[in-house]
């Protein structure tokens, strides 16, 4: 080895020394603007003993290099293996060192431990990669491609390691750090896709034509839409979930009033609706009503004026020609003047009803009504008898002995309204047993067995 040589390891040697005593005292300034006196002894002799072991490490790699200079090429890759060795012994060794210590300091001191230990492997990785490098850049092609691997099997084992750790610390977090560390995730990966949809829809629409576009707008809308209605769903559940029982009632009962008052105002309009139908279709029937004499009215006429000659002036209350059921002349009798009217229509020789073809009663609420259909052959002509009565006491003389067809409808009204017909031969229940309560078609009717 040349002089030149020897000067500039002596120098190397020299400015390493003086950085490692530098780097020595910088630590303990920024340990000590940090800790209280005590810590400072303590950091102070930490400092020590590290400068003492640094410089012991680097007097033995001196003597190795003196030795290595020394000995012939096959030794040499011996004491490299060795030095390797104890390298990686020496390191587990720190790393245990330092576990040990960082487990028995607080938790304030633990987080500005883990970062300088952070600095200080960042510091070392930077160090050792530019001495690999230079010893990298002055090996030949053969020891380049060894190292190569050699530095990449080190990066993969110290990415390795760091995974680890991050996992470690992570595991050792508290609940809240998780959480926020996983809602954090969670935003990153949300404006990740949102990031990713909004590519690939411009993509989409770089090449998709106008129709499609249209097609993708409207799914993507649809698609807005479920998923609002899902997160207001899920945001409901929570609400509910997180709701005290009270407040769930108060809800419910709010919710049911709401539902209430929906269905009344509903029911309200409905009900309008329909009276405004009825208002528009009797208008329409006064609009649609002929003023022309119906050809039925000089027929209801006669009719009329062979009654009252026969009968009396006051047998009729009312007369009409009723315009909905095709022009039937309509008399409306007394009931005392009821049978009398009938037997008239039946036996006068110019009328002649002969035919009763319907008889029926109805429940008006404010009164009973019964309503009979005759027919005459011989004046080719049909009339409609009605009379009106007392809803509490419904009586009246039967038509049976003028009309043996008016026979089986009277006892349905009997049956179904409670319409008493007298001087029926055989008035009884047809449809109903005798022991039935109540009438079924009048408009108060209640069951007496509910249940039926």
């Amino acid at each position: 080895m040349s002089e030149k040589e020897d000067l500039a390891k002596q120098k190397a040697e020299a400015a390493a020394r003086a950085k490692a005593v530098a780097l020595a005292r910088k630590q303990a300034k920024e340990e000590a603007a940090e800790k209280p006196e005590v810590d400072m002894d303590i950091a102070k002799q930490k400092a020590a003993a590290a400068a003492k072991a640094k410089a012991a490490a680097l007097a033995k790699k001196q003597a190795k290099e003196e030795e290595a200079a020394e000995k012939p090429e096959g030794e040499m890759d011996i004491a490299k293996q060795k030095a390797a060795a104890a390298a990686k012994a020496k390191a587990a060794a720190l790393a245990k060192k330092q576990t040990k210590e960082a487990a028995e300091k607080p938790e304030g001191e633990m987080d500005i431990a883990k970062q300088k230990a952070a600095a200080a492997a960042k510091a070392k990785a930077a160090a050792l990669a530019k001495k690999q490098a230079k010893e990298a850049a002055e090996k030949p092609e053969g020891e380049m491609d060894i190292a190569k691997q050699k530095a990449a099997a080190a990066a993969k084992a110290k990415a390795a390691a760091l995974a680890k750790k991050q996992a470690k610390e992570a595991a050792e977090k508290p609940e809240v750090d998780m959480d926020i560390a996983k809602q954090k995730a969670a935003a990153a990966a949300k404006a990740k896709a949102a990031a990713l949809a909004r590519k690939q829809a411009k993509e989409e629409a770089g090449e998709k034509p106008e129709v499609e576009m249209d097609i993708a707008k409207q799914k993507a809308a649809a698609a807005a839409k479920a998923k609002a209605a899902a997160l207001a769903r899920k945001q409901a559940k929570e609400e509910a979930g997180e709701k005290p029982e009270g407040e769930i009632d108060a809800v419910k009962q709010k919710a049911a009033a709401a539902a209430k008052a929906k269905a009344a105002a509903a029911a309200k309009a409905k009900a309008a609706a329909a009276a405004k139908n009825r208002t528009a279709v009797q208008e329409s029937e006064e609009a649609d009503t002929p003023s022309e004499i119906s050809p039925n009215q000089s027929k209801l006429d006669q009719i009329v004026s062979a009654i009252e000659s026969h009968v009396g002036q006051g047998a009729l209350l009312e007369s009409y020609i009723n315009r909905l059921s095709k022009d039937v002349p309509t008399l409306v009798a007394n009931p005392d003047t009821y049978f009398s009217i009938a037997k008239f229509l039946r036996y006068d020789e110019q009328l002649d009803f002969s035919y009763l073809s319907e008889l029926h009663g109805t429940d008006f609420e404010s009164h009973m009504e019964i309503y009979v259909h005759l027919h005459s052959f011989k004046m080719n002509q049909s009339v409609a008898l009605k009379v009106k009565l007392d809803r509490d006491t419904p009586v009246i003389p039967s038509l049976v002995p003028l009309w043996s067809g008016a026979n089986w409808p009277e006892c349905e009204a009997y049956d179904l309204l409670g319409i008493n017909f007298y001087e029926h031969p055989d008035l009884k229940r047809i449809l109903l047993g005798e022991d039935w309560k109540g009438y079924p078609l009048r408009k108060d009717y209640e069951p007496y067995d509910v249940e039926v």
